[in-house]
Parts: structure tokens; C-alpha cells; sequence
């Protein structure tokens, strides 16, 4: 026993090590045959291409701080899209991974496990609800809400067999599976992918008016409403005041289960444990996932109280990894250290002072940056795309990376910022100042080299609703 334990005991060792949080990694004895081009290359000749990656090669991290093959450094900031709040690498939820993964990885649910009945009661307790159903990704939670819904609205609400409607808001992201996507606003989630699933009605983000039309028109087939309190692959769309709130009445009043889909911005990301918390309410149903697993290991899971999750019997949803000992440690550690670290202040204070900083950069840009927005580090910046062209958000992204500073556009015109939690304010003033950087020197450089012959990309209509959502 003691030699089978060994391999990992090392891995301990080597993931604790005596080297601070972010301190550099010694340096990588990388061969030719594994530099960043020939890796690049690698995945584009034999992985499909289902993503448009900045081309950079991530080999090691710690905290906020990444290093490419070649042992340049970087600071992240989109932490894996939120999933790594805690940081890279966090030593404490590497500590539970290593240990746990010495005694016990997986069960299934066809046995119990000494570890996921004490993720489920902290859960529970934590967020103020009954009971938790464990999932694997974030689009695993959504679906899981999805069908919970449904069957309450059949057990519960008594709508007639096979009527019953979600509701959901345009600009939405809830994941790429088909039930995701049979909600999305996005042509490229959506075409060549039908038929998409029935049952499905849209309505604007932020507008409570056409909110209480829909519910008032179909409310009695209606048994659930998703949404993101904050819209993240939308461009971090922030709701009007007082918006959550109402919905939170409306749901109340025609008995349709409010369901927050928190993956991207639960966990501290934007400077509440949830982002419903800004507004003090309390969702039926609350998705969480990415920052759950701290990174390290998917972890989602869905919560609601039991005249809720009872609808769901044995037999009628599960999953063969949700709820694994080795997920669910990694998950109370995740928490722990968020709890522990004071990372929802933290993530109010430094946002606070990244919007103040990327203000100023907007004030000497006026014409270039059209609005910095968000909560707590949940981020963006959205420029103006006549004074963009011929160039794009992802150009400049390009150019943040020559600077050292990682981050990605969503749409044509949008940065999405969203550093660990634990970033330091030199390294905020080392972004604002890199974005400032670009825009005064890279950006008009770009501008020229770019072909004069390229063309304006028109934006496009939504096939759903026929308007163009991003201009």
C-alpha cells in the first residue's frame, strides 16, 4: 500500500511544494516537439474545430499568473470563464484533490459515498435550500433545471401532458447541449442543429413589461423562467435595479419556478456569494457549477427546496460521475477557501476599483470605448465599432496578449475581464494599463495594416426573433 500511495504523495508534494501562490514554476525542460507552434498545430490537425482560441499555449499555472511552453508569463483574465475565482492551482483545493484521490474517485450513485453526503448538507446549508441534485458541467445543470421544471409544472402546477413552457431571455447562454440551445438567441449555437426542442418562448432581458405580458398570456403552460442575473455571453449584461426583484414577484404571482442559472456568476464572481443577492432574493432553483470545482474538477449542482426536487424520482435523472467523492471534495475545498480568503469582498472591492481604472482609460478614448460596465470582477468593455474598423475586439485581444495580459472578446466589439478573485491591484493597474497601451499605439497600427479590401461584418439578424440583437 504504502508504494501504491507514493506517485501520489510526490504529486502532493510537487503541487505544495514551498513556493508562494503565483511564485514562478521552475522552469519547463520543454523539447522542439512541444513548443506552443508545434502544439498549436497539433490540436488543429487532429481536435475538431469547435473553438477560435487566442493563440496562446497554456503549460503551467499559479493563481492569477499563466506560463506558455516557452516560460512567458501571463495574467489571466478569464479565469477559464470563471471556473478559477479561487486561482490556478489553489494549494488548499490541491491538498483535497490529492488526498482524496488516494482513498476513493468514484462510487457512482448506485452505492453512497462518504463524501458527497457532506458536500450536500454544506451546499444546502450555504445557500438556504433543501436539497441538491449533483451534476458534472455547467450545461449538465441546466439540463437538469430544465427537466425539474417540467416535472413539477406536470406534478405540481397540473399543466396538461407535453405543454409546458420555459422561458427565457434573449441574448441568453445556458450551454451548447440541443435543450440549450433550443433557447438560444445565437445563429452559429442554432443552424444546421434542428429541430431544436419544443416548448420554448423568448423575451427580453431587463424588460419586466414583456416579462408579465408572456406570463399573463400563457402563464398556466408556463413552469419555469431561466435567466442569468447578469448576462455573460451576452457581453456581461447588468440588469436594470430593481429587475430580479420583480421577476421574483411576477414568478410568485402566476406560480412559475424562478430558476437562476449562477454557473458564471455564482461563487463570489461578482461580489455576492449570488448575483441574486444584489437584490435580495431568493430564486426557486439555482443552478451553480464552473467556480464550484475551483478549476480543478467539473463540479454543477442544482438547488431547490423538496416540493420541488422530489417531483424527480429514482430512475428518472442522474449521471454516472454527479456527486463523486473526489468532485465533491474538491468542491467543500473550493468553498472553503472562498469563504476563508474573503473572496466576495475582495471580488466587490477590486471590481470596484478595475471599472474606476478602465473608466479612465475611457476618458482618454472616448471615441473608442462605448461603455465599461459590470459587478465585482465580472467585467467588460465594449468599444465602438466604426472606431474599431478594420480591426475587432479579437485584434485587440491579440494585442493584450503581446502585453501579457490574457482575455477574450465576446462578439465583435466586447472584452469580457474577468481575472481570479485573487488578483492584486498592481496586476489590475497592469491590465488597465496594457488596454490603454494598445489603443494608443497597437490599434491604429492595426488599422493600417489591415486590407483595405476587408468589409464590414454585418450583423446579423436572429433567426428566432428576426432582430439584431449585437450591432
Amino acid at each position: 500500500m504504502a508504494s501504491s500511495k507514493r506517485p501520489l504523495q510526490c504529486l502532493l508534494k510537487r503541487a505544495l511544494g514551498t513556493r508562494s501562490f503565483c511564485a514562478l514554476p521552475k522552469k519547463s525542460s520543454a523539447s522542439p516537439s512541444s513548443s506552443s507552434e508545434e502544439l498549436m498545430r497539433m490540436e488543429h490537425e487532429y481536435s475538431a474545430h469547435n473553438y477560435h482560441p487566442i493563440p496562446m499555449v497554456f503549460s503551467q499555472a499559479k493563481g492569477t499568473c499563466i506560463w506558455d511552453p516557452e516560460g512567458h508569463k501571463y495574467i489571466d483574465f478569464l479565469s477559464a470563464y470563471s471556473a478559477v475565482n479561487q486561482g490556478h492551482c489553489h494549494p488548499k483545493v490541491m491538498k483535497a484533490l490529492v488526498e482524496q484521490a488516494e482513498r476513493l474517485t468514484l462510487s457512482s450513485r448506485a452505492f453512497y459515498n462518504d463524501k458527497f453526503p457532506v458536500l450536500a448538507e454544506y451546499l444546502t446549508h450555504l445557500f438556504g435550500y433543501d436539497m441538491v441534485l449533483p451534476m458534472n458541467t455547467g450545461a449538465e445543470g441546466v439540463e437538469t433545471g430544465l427537466k425539474l421544471a417540467r416535472k413539477w409544472g406536470y406534478e405540481k402546477k397540473k399543466i396538461p401532458k407535453n405543454e409546458a413552457i420555459i422561458v427565457s431571455c434573449c441574448g441568453c447562454f445556458h450551454g451548447r447541449t440541443l435543450g440549450a440551445i433550443s433557447m438560444s438567441c445565437d445563429n452559429d449555437a442554432t443552424r444546421g442543429f434542428g429541430p431544436l426542442v419544443p416548448g420554448h418562448l423568448k423575451v427580453d432581458f431587463g424588460d419586466i413589461d414583456a416579462l408579465e405580458k408572456i406570463f399573463k398570456d400563457h402563464g398556466d403552460q408556463i413552469c419555469g423562467f431561466l435567466f442569468e442575473p447578469i448576462q455573460g455571453e451576452a457581453g456581461v449584461i447588468v440588469p436594470p435595479d430593481g429587475y430580479l426583484k420583480a421577476v421574483r414577484n411576477l414568478c410568485s404571482k402566476h406560480n412559475i419556478l424562478m430558476i437562476a442559472d449562477e454557473i458564471q456568476t455564482g461563487i463570489a464572481r461578482t461580489g455576492k456569494m449570488l448575483a441574486c443577492e444584489w437584490e435580495n432574493i431568493r430564486p426557486d432553483v439555482v443552478i451553480l457549477g464552473k467556480a464550484l470545482g475551483a478549476g480543478v474538477l467539473p463540479v454543477s449542482a442544482v438547488l431547490a427546496d423538496k416540493d420541488i426536487m422530489l417531483c424527480i424520482k429514482p430512475g428518472e435523472h442522474g449521471s454516472t460521475f454527479g456527486g463523486n467523492p473526489l468532485a465533491s471534495a474538491v468542491a467543500i475545498a473550493a468553498l472553503n477557501v472562498v469563504k476563508d480568503e474573503g473572496l466576495i469582498e475582495r471580488a466587490a472591492t477590486m471590481g470596484q476599483e478595475f471599472r474606476d481604472q478602465l473608466r479612465n482609460v475611457q476618458m482618454r478614448f472616448p471615441e473608442i470605448i462605448k461603455e465599461v460596465r459590470g459587478r465585482g470582477l465580472l467585467n467588460a468593455v465594449e468599444m465602438n465599432n466604426k472606431a474599431l474598423f478594420p480591426a475587432s475586439a479579437y485584434d485587440v485581444c491579440l494585442k493584450l496578449k503581446e502585453r501579457g495580459i490574457l482575455a477574450k472578446p465576446t462578439h465583435d466589439t466586447i472584452i469580457r475581464l474577468a481575472p481570479p478573485l485573487c488578483i492584486s491591484l498592481e496586476e489590475l493597474k497592469e491590465a488597465s494599463k496594457a488596454l490603454s497601451d494598445v489603443l494608443e499605439t497597437d490599434l491604429p497600427k492595426m488599422q493600417k495594416q489591415i486590407p483595405d479590401s476587408k468589409v464590414a461584418a454585418a450583423s446579423e439578424a436572429c433567426d428566432r426573433c428576426g432582430r439584431v440583437l449585437h450591432d
